[in-house]
């Protein structure tokens, strides 16, 4: 095992973000599944690492990260990179922007303990559960859609090498074609995600990678 251990479920998509990250910095990493719907992550276990009971929580420098984007920013810190966040100030608003409009705007609304309360207040679980992963991440990737609508996009969200923006947008589209949500009027959005979803940092780091065997 290598000394940065990175605790994590294979469809989180906070997960998957950090994932990425480590393949785009080459950074070698072990993995230790946390099954939600076990409700792992609400042992004793991994609230020492998380007391909030979330994933992931990242092992590495000798300290306990937790917080995606909060770990991203430190890895893009730390270790030597081109591309997780823009050099100039206005470049790494407009980064952050984009990414925090897909993980505090979109994510949250779709986290699991907001769906399974969704899904107890209704008669049909499964259906409200559709309907309202539809509902917000439709309605987010939209708005994203319209964010795209700038000078400073490229092949990727901001300029012409991924960054943490197409982090946070990768995992959002595979959660958006997950649960069938029509992306028709995102052209570019899904462009983007499936030029990096070629890349082979976003290849490795894919659920499908990662799922239990």
């Amino acid at each position: 095992m290598t000394d940065t251990v990175l605790f994590d479920y294979w469809r989180s998509s906070a997960s998957y973000r950090v994932r990425i990250a480590l393949g785009m910095l080459g950074i070698p990493y072990s993995s230790v599944p946390v099954d939600l719907l076990k409700g792992e992550h609400k042992q004793a276990k991994h609230l020492a690492r998380n007391p909030q009971g979330l994933v992931p929580a990242l092992q590495i420098d000798g300290q306990m990260l937790t917080q995606s984007l909060a770990i991203i920013e430190y890895l893009a810190e730390t270790r030597p990179n081109i591309t997780l966040l823009p050099a100039d100030p206005l470049g790494r608003h407009r980064v952050r922007a984009l990414a925090y409009a897909i993980a505090m705007d979109i994510h949250p609304t779709c986290n699991l303990g907001v769906v399974f309360h969704v899904m107890q207040q209704s008669q049909d679980p499964d259906a409200a559960r559709s309907a309202w992963m539809r509902k917000f991440i439709g309605e987010g990737l939209q708005a994203f859609e319209r964010l795209l609508d700038n000078p400073a996009s490229g092949d990727f969200c901001h300029g012409d090498t991924p960054n943490m923006a197409d982090l946070c947008l990768v995992p959002q589209i595979y959660n958006a074609r997950r649960w069938a949500v029509d992306l028709t009027a995102c052209p570019r959005t899904v462009a983007i995600a499936d030029r990096c979803a070629a890349l082979p940092a976003f290849v490795a780091a894919h659920p499908d990678q990662t799922a239990p065997k």
